[in-house]
């Protein structure tokens, strides 16, 4: 199983940025799928996640109105949309899916993820 993040980058504040989380080996329609963001010197933190289904999505409050998640099955593909992007969200960002298979819900712990990406570096310049 492979999970591989791009479109991270450099970007003025107030810009925009589309993540992408590639799939290999795994089904992305079969789990619900989140992203997590760390930057330098400090925790992992919960940003966004959706059921597999599509139907529900979470977002924390520091990202909320100007990130949305989506996913696209027929590319086995998670993406992370970005806007209005603010210097406190420069941070590596990591795509994951959940531990378990064909669950309505979606997770907002790490613990619950079982598969992880490697990440992509999103720095916003003020």
């Amino acid at each position: 199983v492979q999970l591989q993040a791009s479109g991270g980058g450099l970007v003025q504040a107030g810009g925009s940025l589309r993540l992408s989380c590639a799939a290999s080996g795994l089904a992305l329609g079969t789990y619900a799928a989140g992203w997590f963001r760390q930057a330098p010197g400090k925790e992992r933190d919960f940003v966004a996640a959706n059921s597999r289904n599509r139907v529900t999505a979470y977002y924390a409050d520091s990202v909320k109105g100007r990130f949305t998640i989506s996913r696209d099955h027929a590319r086995n593909t998670v993406y992370l949309q970005m806007n209005s992007l603010k210097p406190e969200d420069t941070a590596n960002y990591y795509c994951a899916a959940a531990s378990m298979p064909y669950s309505d819900g979606y997770y907002i712990k790490a613990e619950d993820y079982a598969f992880w990406g490697r990440g992509t570096l999103v720095t916003v310049s003020s």
